[in-house]
């Protein structure tokens, strides 16, 4: 994604999006995008996790998205493609080989296997075109945040978007917030990721994001 000229810019390289001018979906996108979404695979999280990852997958396919995610069959993950799934949307899962061994991968789509799980990372990095994290565990965390760094590193310039669901992320913010105050972390960096309520607001801002760049 090359970022426009037009307008302030983030320190992230591409023009800034307010989230108060982009909280709903226009009537459609402007281009089919392909979004990465790192997402928990246990099988025990509550139901309205799992009901929020089904949205997100559903949007994603009725907007004509590209799904790109984990592959696994069970918890977020396995919510997330089944709902796009539902839809007919496009769907495309990077998982390791031995995963589909074991009957984790889920079927019906289009799945790159690896080896290793560094390859399995750069695969869901370089098939995206912007990024979104739904709660999730430590696997979650780590991607999302080497994602976070990346951008700051001005290694890329898509969006990035944390669907804040009953308030998971609110104990990591914090420690952002610490990162801020304290100087570990340029003030400047704040806008290299986005933190929206749900899912409408998470495709509506990188639609956005797209669409002014």
């Amino acid at each position: 994604m090359k970022c426009s000229h037009r307008g302030s810019r983030s320190s992230g390289g591409c023009e800034r999006i307010s989230m108060s001018t982009v909280r709903t979906l226009s009537p459609a996108p402007s281009r089919s995008l392909a979004l990465t979404v790192y997402c928990a695979s246990s099988r025990h999280v509550p139901q309205p996790y799992m009901e929020v990852a089904a949205e997100l997958g559903r949007l994603i396919a009725l907007r004509g998205h590209t799904l790109v995610y984990g592959g696994g069959n069970t918890g977020l993950m396995g919510a997330l493609a089944a709902a796009a799934l539902a839809q007919n949307g496009r769907v495309r899962g990077v998982i390791l080989s031995e995963f589909i061994d074991r009957g984790y991968a889920t079927v019906g789509h289009e799945m790159h296997s690896v080896d290793d799980m560094r390859l399995r990372k750069r695969g869901l990095d370089e098939f995206g075109d912007a990024y979104i994290a739904l709660p999730g565990g430590f696997g979650t965390l780590e991607e999302i945040l080497e994602m976070i760094s990346f951008k700051q590193l001005g290694l890329h310039h898509k969006p990035i978007v944390l669907i804040n669901t009953n308030d998971y992320f609110a104990g990591l913010l914090l420690q952002f917030e610490r990162g801020f105050a304290e100087g570990f972390i340029h003030e400047r960096f704040r806008d290299v990721y986005q933190v929206v309520a749900d899912p409408h607001e998470a495709l509506a801002y990188i639609e956005a994001v797209v669409e002014n760049s």
